[in-house]
């Protein structure tokens, strides 16, 4: 298979597609997440307490004491410490899995949980844990987008998780091929207007990066800014950026179009930023008018025209 043609591997956790592997004997498919993403992504399941030899069904286990370094022990039994454990397979599947484009955790789960799951210290129950599973994943590889299945019931949250799934597989195809400085700023290019709808200043920072091109290794620049890039994405677009945007892009085809069709553009903008209609309502109209007037600096811009899979998953909040 084509790097252009390679899948979008997710991990997640088994019982979010209907595996019967939680402690009970039970799951959390989840609908959404089966169909609708299955549809689309290429999901690699994992149950941790499965994988470390946990039976189903089994003894419930939880969260205890340093929410720096909390023990992973029975609920019933606490001599049944099962914190190394978790510890070596959660090391041990962040080298494996390493290649993923996404995840997606099992919310307030004492193994998946990516925050807020049960901590039990001795002033009592706290909401500050996370999950000793997905702690090991994620300090291993920081920059894979992770999401928990409750968070993408949020449309802004699963439209932030979206965007950093599909440009993290874009990047990961980028270094299958030969990196070259041209690729690597044609890159930026392509996703320049989606980066500014998360903060002007760290758009000036890759910016700089990848005008340092020639002057610095470029390993050492592409690493940089694929660091910097993921944290950027991390921040949620706001409307004022968004609208930002929008008039950036109409400020291409001031030429081109009547009065008329500008103020069109303008007050559809206007109604966006004020609530009264989705983004897609002058996305859709942008890029009827670039399609009648094409503009070399917008033809391939990801904001503008993601690909297939991203155009039908994300809402564009």
């Amino acid at each position: 298979m084509s790097a252009r043609q390679s899948p979008i591997r997710i991990g997640i956790s088994s019982c979010l597609l209907g595996e019967r592997v939680r402690w009970d004997g039970d799951h959390k498919q989840d609908s959404y997440i089966r169909r609708t993403l299955g549809e689309l992504f290429e999901f690699v399941p994992v149950c941790p307490e499965v994988g470390i030899g946990l039976g189903v069904p089994r003894p419930p286990i939880r969260l205890v004491g340093d929410p720096e370094a909390p023990r992973l022990v029975g609920v019933e039994d606490a001599d049944l410490d099962v914190t190394g454990a978790m510890q070596r397979f959660g090391r041990r599947q962040a080298r494996h899995l390493g290649d993923l484009d996404g995840y997606i955790f099992k919310s307030k789960s004492p193994s998946c949980g990516m925050k807020g799951v049960k901590l039990h210290t001795d002033q009592g129950m706290k909401r500050q844990g996370v999950g000793l599973y997905a702690r090991e994943f994620m300090a291993a590889n920081p920059l894979i987008p992770c999401e928990e299945d409750d968070r993408l019931g949020d449309p802004a949250l699963r439209d932030n998780w979206l965007e950093r799934v599909f440009t993290w597989h874009r990047w990961r195809q980028l270094r299958r091929r030969r990196l070259t400085a041209r690729r690597l700023a044609d890159f930026h290019a392509r996703h320049r207007l989606a980066i500014m709808t998360h903060g002007q200043a760290s758009c000036r920072a890759l910016d700089d990066l990848i005008a340092r091109i020639g002057t610095h290794p470029l390993p050492e620049l592409a690493d940089r800014y694929i660091v910097l890039l993921m944290e950027t994405l991390k921040r949620r677009a706001t409307p004022r950026r968004h609208s930002n945007v929008l008039h950036r892009l109409m400020g291409h085809l001031k030429r081109a179009l009547s009065p008329e069709d500008r103020q069109e553009l303008l007050e559809l903008t206007d109604a966006y930023c004020l609530g009264k209609v989705p983004r897609t309502v002058p996305l859709a109209l942008l890029k009827h008018h670039f399609r009648k007037h094409p503009h070399p600096d917008v033809t391939d811009q990801t904001y503008l025209n993601p690909g297939p899979a991203e155009l039908r998953l994300r809402s564009f909040y």
